[in-house]
């Protein structure tokens, strides 16, 4: 993380979209599905756009959250990890942002103790 912060301060920053899908292990899950949420943080340089009071030269929030709901929803997975990971190549596909943190948690998963949240987060950025 400190090598993305040293790079680029700038930020687009998406908290709790909430997607109902069919991923998990468990045949239950893909049948009846589920709720999850995830955030996501999009590293960037804001300073063009800000400069110009230009769109075109940001991403697009509210299209970005679409695309990350889009990409939560389609083919189920057995795993989070693998959400995570789409999620991420959905956001790196816009050619402004560097690098990308997606946490998927997994409110309802199915695990026998008391707990407040389950989720993955992985890092990427463009090599």
């Amino acid at each position: 993380m400190t090598d993305i912060h040293s790079r680029r301060a700038d930020s687009i920053v998406l908290t709790g979209l909430r997607v109902r899908a069919n991923h998990g292990v468990f045949d239950f899950e893909r049948a009846d599905g589920q709720d999850f949420v995830v955030d996501v943080t999009a590293w960037l340089d804001l300073a063009p756009a800000a400069a110009g009071d230009d769109l075109a030269a940001t991403v697009h929030y509210g299209d970005l959250a679409e695309e990350v709901v889009s990409a939560v929803e389609r083919d189920p997975v057995d795993l989070i990890e693998t959400v995570a990971e789409r999620v991420a190549s959905t956001v790196l596909a816009h050619e402004p942002v560097d690098a990308v943190e997606v946490t998927v948690h997994k409110p309802q998963a199915p695990i026998s103790v008391p707990f407040g949240d389950v989720a993955v987060r992985i890092t990427r950025s463009r090599p």
